[in-house]
């Protein structure tokens, strides 16, 4: 078992680098086009709502409560709500609905 899981991180590692080292020194130039560009630039933001997304739904007792606090999350955040209100709008969204609907 042991074993197996040094050949498991080695293939990790392995991994991340070339997707590290290849874009060096594979694009010798400047990047022209925007189509690209743009897609590099979106590129963060989209890993990090795929691995925030999943956890915001099954973090709570129940998906319909992580679901509403990430809706309540949405709409405090576009009315221009800091981070600490949002999550604060977040966890009462979750305590309401998980003690008095579920």
């Amino acid at each position: 078992m042991t074993h197996n899981i040094y050949i498991y991180i080695l293939i990790m590692a392995v991994v991340s680098y070339l997707i590290r080292a290849l874009p060096l020194t594979l694009i010798q130039r400047q990047i022209k086009s925007t189509f690209i560009k743009s897609f590099l630039y979106y590129v963060p933001y989209v890993t990090l709502a795929v691995m925030t997304f999943p956890a915001i739904i099954e973090a709570t007792e129940s998906p319909i409560s992580g679901a509403v606090a990430l809706l309540a999350g949405i709409i405090a955040a576009w009315f221009g709500a800091s981070l600490i209100k949002v999550a604060a709008v977040c966890c009462g969204a979750v305590l309401i609905i998980e003690l008095f609907l579920i």
